[in-house]
């Protein structure tokens, strides 16, 4: 079992920055990739950005120069630092990790979503 917990969602305004965070716990041998996918009110869930086990780093057309992600020395947390948000972005933001467990199978986890809202 391998468990995400996401945080750092809120409130903010046109133009505002938030730092979201999220954390991998459980049966984990390694961690190939990492990334941060989002979901709006009847829409569907797309990806926001990815961080590969190596650094290397893949973003979202409409979050590039806006959003970074991070994964400091390649441990079990991955950060989304947003900043200059518009009211688009708003969404729950899910935190997604895939990798190989102790028990020697692949996994692909969720987190629960945190809810990011971005006021006009």
């Amino acid at each position: 079992q391998v468990q995400l917990v996401e945080s750092g969602g809120g409130l903010v305004q046109t133009g505002g920055s938030l730092r979201l965070s999220c954390a991998a716990s459980g049966s984990i041998l390694s961690i190939n990739g990492m990334g941060w996918y989002r979901q709006a009110p009847g829409k569907q869930r797309e990806l926001v950005a990815v961080i590969s086990s190596g650094g290397s780093t893949n973003y979202a057309d409409s979050v590039k120069g806006r959003f970074t992600i991070s994964r400091p020395n390649a441990k079990n947390t991955v950060y989304l630092q947003m900043n200059s948000l518009k009211p688009e972005d708003t969404a729950v933001y899910y935190c997604n990790a895939y990798g190989r467990s102790w028990f020697g199978n692949d996994f692909g986890s969720w987190g629960q979503g945190t809810q990011v809202t971005v006021s006009s």
